[in-house]
């Protein structure tokens, strides 16, 4: 009696706290315009109509999935890469949070090609990038958090594809120390994965079945890689009795009366984890919900994947919970997982039963990013409270991360810091915040044209002060000494105040622009003796350097006539129609201009060719030949098939271009030879021939694996990225296609064939020419409208991405039929989910597909219709990383390591926290303890 009446009073304060938890529910409807109560909830909904003031608009969804009231509607923002936009939570700080944010699209409109992708943040944290494939599927992002201040801000940005849009944004308060870890002042804990095992049907169970609204998923709702590889002998029990979960998580009673067990020894399943590899927080549950006999046992160990703090640990639920119809909730603080998690329960030889499970949680380590340095967003929280409250003022979020606000500018320091206000104009009235004296990184300060009143603040701090406007305000005071010392000030203007006094000599030598005109108490001081004498010296010195510096100009104006003279004499490349010594420089001819590159003579080709004997391929350009110098350098030696004007001019322009720039992921140059009769380019021999050779290569040749071509395309990537920004002007290289991708000795990629290559003239966004390239690879949006921008080559590299994955050449009747080319039939298999039926059959069985689906969706992304929609080389050469971390963090081939490995692994504390991402140098994942 005396144990029941506890147990009454435990579960009394306990139903008296679930009370007080949904009371302080946040449930934000997106888009709704009114508020309202969801019937079959019970849970109060709010319109977010004030809370974004104009951005944003309402959507219809169309045609939406669920019969919930919360999705019938969106909040779609305008596409803007500037801005984000912003909701702001209240918070209580360093108490636990679920910060749970939802999207879903419905049907795309009749206007639209392509659904939305954009990036989810917050505070500073990016939380998710969220991708739409599906338009009827609710996407699902959840953080658990401790609150690091008494408010947070979720923010949307960033959209590459579609407009970003949100449907509810959610808070729930957790109890006690629900989901507390021992890194949580430094991570967010990041939901991946929250099943319920043995569920009765495909519903979600979430409030009033749990009381803190966690989103419990069936394990009858199977998707893409999600919940695979299900055991021989799975079966699903239930039970109506009471289960006793008062443990630290609480996991809602309904979802522990029901289990999976495996009759024959085994459960395993197979499940796609986003954003992984990655250390995580991990959850097990498990309830004797079966009434064994007193001869029947249920044990079990966890036998993949194999961690030795939890494998070796035999799991006897009766006997780990102290009964039956109680939990049992054994947590895995620190464990590195894969993106793709394999888990296996297997039964020891003395049970009778097979294992059991209930439900599993799985949370991924978040890093908490810096936010603004406090003592800057001081300032600028004064600075918005002095205005009349315009639009300005309300971007909402942290100033810098992940965009800035549209009047600062911020550090790429962590913590980032303001180094630019901008607020000419703002009607700000009141006095200049004092606080300002803390932003030691701020360079410029423009508050010009406002109401600003009273004396200027202490700037002294202020070293790296170089531009400062308050002109047209109504200041007064003293102009204080120090400004004048300000070793970075440049310009200084406070014309049209009310400053008094002496204005500081430091400021008047010149060194400063300084206006301060209308400002009638504001004087000099009287000039000195000195002072003229000084000057008079200075003026003196510069004429003398004017001086000196005109004889100087003259003289090289002499030389540069004397050496046109001497040029005018001879019009070919060389210098002399004698033979020269291997790589002798030109002096003259169509280069001179160019920079440098070295003249080999027809004589020296022919002996190192052999008279042209091996030729070893063909181009637009003309046939290639191998030699061999007499220093013992291999060579391939291209010979221009005619000499029009055409053929001509791409030879100019490769010699040109190839003699300015250098990079291990270009084919060098190593000269060139202007004969009478022949044109000739002199490159060092790539072993290995083009890419496009050896994808679709003889049946002698070793096929290429699919680390090989993630390198080979990192390789090509890192060439046309270092064209497009490494050159000053860029280059557009304006025939990217898998023959002009060369492999050496080590299989390393060089882009090459230079000849249809154009310099990005730094003013101009694109260049207007007659559209050139090869079919297959041309760009749609550059042929149609004859502009040549940088996103051309994306288009084309994105075409030599499809053919790594396939295998097949970029223009089949036979591969394609109908489709015709690569694009077209790889993009509609591609975004229906069946990107197995794209990847070469060479391929299948020896890749993890989640690589591939990491080029494949960088791929449909290069190959849009606007090229305003493609992604830049960079990002192109970070998603090729992306793909190279997945395949080695997944292949497990190399970590088994020994067992002194694994018992000398470091705890999270002094591993985890020096290495926020796994180490996957070498295919493994980095160590981590309990």
């Amino acid at each position: 009696m005396v144990l029941s009446s506890r147990f009454l009073v435990i579960h009394l304060l306990f139903l008296s706290s679930v009370l007080c938890q949904v009371t302080e529910f946040i449930s934000i409807d997106c888009g709704a315009t009114s508020n309202y109560t969801d019937p079959s909830t019970g849970l109060a909904w709010i319109s977010d109509m004030g809370m974004m003031n104009s951005n944003g608009k309402s959507v219809l969804v169309e045609n939406p999935s669920e019969d919930w009231m919360q999705y019938r509607k969106r909040r779609d923002f305008p596409i803007d890469s500037s801005k984000k936009y912003c909701y702001t939570l209240s918070t209580k700080e360093r108490r636990r949070y679920i910060v749970r944010a939802t999207f879903q699209y419905g049907n795309l409109g009749s206007d639209q090609d392509t659904f939305p992708k954009f990036k989810l943040y917050l505070d500073a944290t990016q939380w998710s990038t969220v991708t739409v494939l599906d338009g009827s599927r609710v996407y699902v992002k959840e953080m658990i958090i401790r609150a690091p201040s008494n408010s947070i801000d979720v923010c949307i940005c960033c959209a590459t594809t579609g407009s970003p849009f949100i449907s509810t944004l959610e808070l729930r308060p957790l109890n006690l120390s629900m989901y507390a870890t021992d890194f949580e002042d430094n991570f967010f804990l990041k939901v991946a994965a929250r099943i319920n095992f043995g569920a009765p049907s495909k519903d979600d169970i979430r409030y009033p079945n749990d009381p803190y609204d966690r989103i419990w998923e069936s394990d009858l709702d199977k998707r893409q890689n999600f919940l695979v590889g299900e055991a021989p002998g799975t079966v699903r029990i239930s039970t109506s009795k009471n289960i006793d979960i008062r443990t630290r998580e609480y996991p809602p009673v309904k979802v522990m009366q029901t289990a999976v067990v495996g009759t024959q020894g085994v459960l395993s399943y197979r499940l796609n984890l986003e954003d992984f590899p990655a250390h995580a927080r991990a959850y097990a549950y498990f309830a004797e919900i079966q009434d064994l006999g007193a001869n029947e046992t249920r044990k079990f160990k966890l036998q993949q994947p194999y961690m030795p703090d939890y494998s070796n640990a035999v799991v006897n639920i009766a006997e780990n919970a102290n009964g039956s119809y109680t939990l049992y909730e054994p947590s895995y603080m620190n464990v590195s997982f894969n993106f793709v998690l394999s888990f296996r329960f297997v039964k020891t030889r003395d049970s009778t039963q097979g294992p059991l499970l209930s439900a599993i949680e799985i949370s991924k380590y978040q890093k908490i990013a810096a936010k603004t340095e406090r003592q800057d967003v001081t300032v600028l929280e004064a600075l918005c409270s002095m205005s009349d409250g315009s639009g300005w003022t309300n971007e909402g979020g942290d100033p810098c991360i992940p965009v800035h606000w549209e009047w600062v500018t911020c550090s790429s320091s962590t913590p980032p810091r303001i180094t630019k206000i901008a607020l000419s104009g703002k009607n700000i009235k009141g006095e200049i915040p004092s606080e300002l004296k803390n932003m030691e990184a701020l360079t410029e300060l423009w508050l010009d044209g406002n109401s600003l009143t009273g004396p200027l603040p202490d700037l002294s701090n202020l070293i790296n002060l170089k531009i400062v406007h308050l002109e047209n305000n109504d200041l007064t005071g003293s102009l204080p000494s120090y400004l004048g010392s300000l070793s970075n000030l440049q310009e200084l203007d406070i014309e049209n105040n009310s400053f008094s006094g002496e204005i500081p000599r430091a400021l008047l030598t010149g060194k400063i622009n300084f206006k301060y005109e209308n400002n009638p108490e504001l004087h000099k001081r009287k000039m000195r003796f000195k002072l003229i004498l000084g000057s008079s010296i200075g003026v003196l010195a510069i004429l003398l350097v004017l001086f000196l510096g005109s004889l100087y100009l003259l003289h090289n104006f002499r030389r540069k006539i004397l050496n046109q003279k001497n040029n005018e004499k001879g019009d070919s490349l060389r210098t002399s129609t004698k033979p020269s010594t291997a790589y002798s420089i030109a002096r003259g001819g169509h280069f001179m201009d160019e920079g440098v590159a070295y003249y080999i003579s027809l004589s020296e080709l022919e002996e190192a060719t052999n008279n042209f004997s091996k030729k070893i391929g063909k181009g637009s350009f003309g046939s290639v030949y191998y030699g061999k110098m007499k220093d013992g350098k291999e060579v391939a030696v291209k010979i221009m098939a005619d000499a029009s004007s055409h053929h001509t001019h791409q030879f100019v322009t490769e010699v040109a271009l190839l003699s300015r720039i250098h990079h291990r992921n270009l084919v060098p140059l190593i000269g060139y030879c202007e004969d009478e009769h022949q044109r000739m380019l002199v490159y060092e021999y790539m072993h290995n021939g083009t890419l496009g050779d050896r994808i679709r290569g003889s049946v002698n040749q070793k096929p290429l694996d699919w680390p090989a071509r993630l390198q080979i395309a990192q390789d090509a990537a890192r060439g046309l990225e270092y064209l497009h920004t490494g050159c000053n002007p860029g280059i557009i290289h304006r025939d990217v296609k898998t023959s002009n991708i060369l492999l050496d000795n080590n299989m390393r990629a060089k882009v090459s064939d230079f000849g249809l290559s154009r310099q990005a003239e730094e003013d101009l966004t694109h260049i207007s020419s007659v559209a050139r390239g090869t079919v297959g690879y041309l760009d749609p949006e550059y042929y149609a409208k004859q502009q040549l921008t940088e996103k051309s080559d994306v288009y084309s590299f994105g075409v030599v991405l499809l053919e790594l994955i396939s295998g097949k050449k970029p223009v089949s009747v036979e591969d394609f039929g109908s489709e015709l080319n690569i694009v077209h039939w790889a993009r509609s298999l591609i975004r229906k989910g069946d990107v197995i039926s794209v990847v070469d059959p060479i391929l299948i069985g020896n890749v993890k597909i989640e690589s591939i689906w990491r080029i494949a969706e960088v791929a449909i992304q290069c190959v849009e219709h606007k090229g305003c929609s493609r992604p830049r080389m960079q990002e192109i050469v970070m998603a090729i990383q992306d793909a190279i971390k997945i395949e080695k963090g997944i292949d497990q081939k190399s970590c088994s390591g020994s067992s002194k490995a694994q018992s000398s692994r470091k705890t999270l504390l002094t591993s985890f926290l020096e290495i926020e991402t796994p180490d996957l140098s070498n295919g493994c994942m980095a160590p981590s303890a309990r």
